[in-house]
């Protein structure tokens, strides 16, 4: 068995752990103990994946593996990875292991908290690991359902109708997925589940690939946070407890930039060129409109949220112009924006506990009253809006760079447009640290107020050094990344 399955049994071992474990320090050591492991692994996994490659291991997944499960339709337990995967695996497991401190002294109901968070990064991992197309659904569908429960009890504010909100969105985009998934399977020609071998065969017919391209792409889309199909993102993310917050909108909503990519794009590759421009456009207004709609906020989340809209629809904006350098700057920029995003979220709910409020026009002067959560949200403003030494300044550049690629009006014009949300986003990230942070204490009770504990410190420095050792030293990601966007651009680019 290969060792890509450790991540699926290490989350069940959690869980049975939690299931079984008597009071709160128990459930904290089970969670300690286990995102340490698998923090273990995806760092080992990284190294390994760096040195084989180095070695001239060209395999086009390594640590493959699989079994049947099903054998009348061809399911399969198939497992693998590159360079994209590898890469979502390291994401995840720094996000599980930062949030799980961040959530230290959640109340009430800490283990049945943890069980249904472990239960949501199980199916994550196993979808990143997967190469089977049901596999990868099944796993796709377990990190959706655990949100409903998230957000529903453990929420804040609108939270039963956040939490219906988005699980019927995203229930309404797997429904999406799985018309795609079917019509993959009948028309690929070799009847199988896997990728690899379905993209290999080139059997599906051009005006099939049409068909399907659209239900595939907007399926994933949903979760990505694709215009029009947001509207779930902001009201999910500003109901959400704080580590909730951070998985979903660090790692969850990378899952459609993922499977925008290696399914709709690798598996339908003639209809991805045919019908680019339509979700370009889409994806452009996501850019431009997430930016311009955080700027008029006034809830710290929501501008998060809104911020993030932005930030995905550019995943997929450079997805889908194509190029080399854009799709490297694409997974650079999940890879930035999971990083950058938790520790928004994180610091935004730690400072939400102590104020009770996430009104920018309520909060003021909060440099003086907690220093540490307020240089740590300046570093994440000035990570968000690329300054260079920070991750988003390396991801933003390689994204705009290749997308300038295409030599031709129509690409150069999207290109253009979107490079506004630049300046825009450093527009309410100025704002915001103006509002909350410098001036006078608006509310005299905020004086009584303490800075962070040894536990947010711990997550928030965790982040912070992720956010600035990816900006400072890109190149190991960008190889890696590279490694696992190849071989997509060349199926692509045969048709």
């Amino acid at each position: 068995m290969s060792i890509l399955s450790l991540f699926v049994v290490i989350p069940v071992l959690m869980l049975l752990g939690l299931w079984l474990a008597r009071n709160v320090n128990q459930v904290r050591g089970v969670m300690v103990a286990g995102s340490i492991c698998l923090l273990a692994l995806s760092g080992w996994l990284t190294l390994d994946f760096i040195g084989q490659r180095a070695a001239g291991n060209t395999a086009e997944m390594l640590y493959t593996y699989s079994a049947v499960w099903f054998a009348p339709l061809n399911i399969s337990y198939a497992v693998g990875v590159d360079g994209i995967s590898v890469v979502m695996l390291l994401l995840s497991s720094v996000i599980v292991f930062t949030g799980t401190f961040a959530s230290w002294k959640l109340q009430p109901l800490t283990k049945e908290f943890f069980l249904w968070f472990t239960l949501l990064s199980t199916g994550v991992y196993g979808f990143f690991i997967s190469i089977d197309l049901f596999t990868m659904f099944m796993f796709y569908e377990v990190a959706l359902i655990p949100m409903y429960l998230l957000i529903g009890y453990w929420g804040s504010g609108r939270k039963e109708y956040a939490a219906m909100k988005l699980t019927l969105m995203l229930m309404g985009g797997s429904a999406l997925i799985i018309v795609g998934l079917i019509g993959i399977y009948f028309f690929n020609g070799a009847t199988t589940m896997n990728i690899l071998e379905i993209a290999r065969a080139h059997a599906i017919p051009v005006t099939v690939q049409n068909a399907l391209f659209p239900f595939v792409f907007i399926g994933f889309g949903v979760l990505g946070a694709l215009f029009p199909f947001h509207t779930w993102s902001p009201i999910g993310h500003g109901c959400a407890p704080t580590s909730v917050s951070m998985l979903h909108a660090g790692v969850l909503m990378k899952l459609g930039g993922y499977g925008c990519f290696r399914i709709a794009m690798f598996l339908l590759p003639d209809a991805a060129q045919n019908l680019a421009w339509i979700f370009l456009i889409l994806t452009t207004i996501s850019v431009v409109y997430g930016a311009f709609s955080a700027c008029v906020q006034t809830d710290l989340k929501f501008i998060n949220a809104y911020s993030s809209v932005s930030h995905c629809g550019l995943v997929l904006f450079a997805l889908l112009m194509m190029t080399e350098t854009a799709c490297t700057g694409a997974i650079l920029q999940m890879l930035s924006h999971g990083l950058m995003t938790a520790l928004f979220f994180a610091l935004i709910g730690m400072i939400y506990g102590r104020t009770h409020t996430r009104d920018i026009r309520e909060l003021g002067g909060l440099m003086k009253i907690m220093p540490f959560l307020s240089v740590g949200y300046v570093i994440a403003g000035l990570a968000n809006l690329g300054l260079p030494g920070f991750s988003g300044f390396m991801a933003e550049m390689t994204i705009f760079v290749g997308s300038f690629e295409n030599n031709d009006t129509f690409h150069r014009c999207c290109t253009i447009i979107a490079c506004t949300s630049i300046v825009v986003t450093a527009v309410y990230i100025l704002r915001t640290v103006g509002f909350i942070l410098f001036g006078k204490v608006t509310n005299p009770h905020y004086e009584e107020l303490t800075d962070a504990t040894w536990d947010e410190k711990f997550a928030v420095c965790c982040l912070i050094f992720c956010v600035a050792a990816l900006g400072s030293f890109p190149l190991w990601a960008s190889d890696v990344i590279l490694d696992g966007v190849a071989p997509i651009l060349q199926n692509i680019a045969k048709m």
